[in-house]
């Protein structure tokens, strides 16, 4: 069990990396998954295109909204979003910027999809063989076929074993074709979004620089203050239940050495201290109204240095200077036997 709780406090004091590395294994899970994955072209006019473009963009936005689960901010996200002002403004900025890089890791799976589909074809292929320019790749003198015929028979193309037209264009032709097409999109989509990431992580920190510390700070401060704020929570509920689970053994004490004669017992040392940590906060009522009260107002953040207590009062206070003792002068006599 200790083993298990070192690791979850690792992970949680390293957080960011942790993140990187799920993002990483969900890009590698992706690419997996597309290799894995049977594809299978229906071969029909009206179903080609939205087979072909829902295997090219589904998978990605459902990739996309799982790298927003898998991360934990993003609770603290919404709860910033949607707690009551109070006594503490909420700043835009850092909102943005806790959105924007919880979307960068969680882009990372979406972009290794698309592009991997890209690179293979197979989507592109199936989607716009309907659209093949057939008088500049095939033979478009034949005329014993209707437009919505010759668009059946293109639609088979994906699918090498039931394909009939090749007196229109060839299989193999039809299928370079689009594949060229298709790895041409891939790269320069993976160029976009090398160039973007290289934008984003580069030069905004270069014109926004001040903004940029700024809300990379208080975002830092949110997240290490919920963090600070649960743990004193369970550190209150671990001393509450101690205290109320003493409370309940003593008074079944007392009861039984009243009716055996025996004197109770003293409570133990352990059981003051958690009586201690309570911080006057020893009922279920005043508990709520605590937590209630933290969602609704929470404090400033403006800190204020506590005063320091002096012999007749506190230091704040009207008090008369006192001055520093005048120092002492040491007088030496020397005495001579002449």
């Amino acid at each position: 069990m200790d083993k298990f709780r070192m690791i979850f406090q690792f992970l949680q004091s390293n957080q960011e990396s942790f993140m990187n590395g799920i993002c990483g294994i969900m890009a590698l899970a992706s690419a997996q998954m597309y290799s894995a994955f049977d594809f299978n072209c229906p071969c029909l006019p009206h179903y080609n295109l939205a087979y072909g473009l829902g295997i090219l963009l589904v998978p990605p936005f459902i990739l996309f909204l799982l790298g927003f689960v898998l991360n934990n901010n993003i609770s603290m996200l919404a709860e910033e979003w949607r707690r009551p002002r109070g006594q503490r403004g909420k700043d835009p900025a850092v909102l943005r910027y806790m959105f924007c890089s919880m979307a960068q890791r969680a882009m990372i799976a979406p972009v290794v999809w698309v592009s991997v589909t890209l690179l293979d074809g197979k989507c592109i292929t199936c989607a716009f063989c309907t659209s093949l320019p057939v008088e500049t790749l095939g033979n478009a003198s034949h005329t014993g076929l209707s437009r919505g015929e010759m668009k059946r028979v293109l639609a088979r193309i994906p699918c090498k074993e039931i394909y009939d037209g090749q007196e229109f264009i060839a299989n193999e032709v039809a299928v370079r074709y689009l594949r060229c097409i298709s790895q041409a999109l891939g790269w320069c989509f993976v160029l976009l979004m090398t160039t973007l990431a290289f934008l984003v992580r580069s030069l905004r920190p270069c014109f926004t620089q001040a903004a940029f510390l700024k809300s990379r700070y208080w975002s830092h401060y949110i997240d290490i203050e919920r963090k600070l704020f649960d743990e004193t929570c369970a550190e209150h509920a671990k001393s509450f239940a101690k205290v109320c689970i003493q409370q309940f053994f003593e008074g079944m004490g007392t009861d039984l050495a009243a009716a055996r004669c025996h004197p109770p017992r003293k409570t133990p040392a352990d059981a003051e201290e958690a009586a201690e940590k309570l911080l006057g906060i020893t009922d279920q009522g005043t508990m709520n109204a605590a937590l209630k009260s933290w969602h609704r107002c929470k404090p400033p953040l403006h800190l204020h240095s506590p005063a320091l207590p002096s012999s007749n009062g506190w230091a704040g206070e009207k008090q008369p200077p006192v001055h520093p003792p005048a120092p002492r002068r040491e007088v030496a006599a020397y005495y001579s036997r002449v």
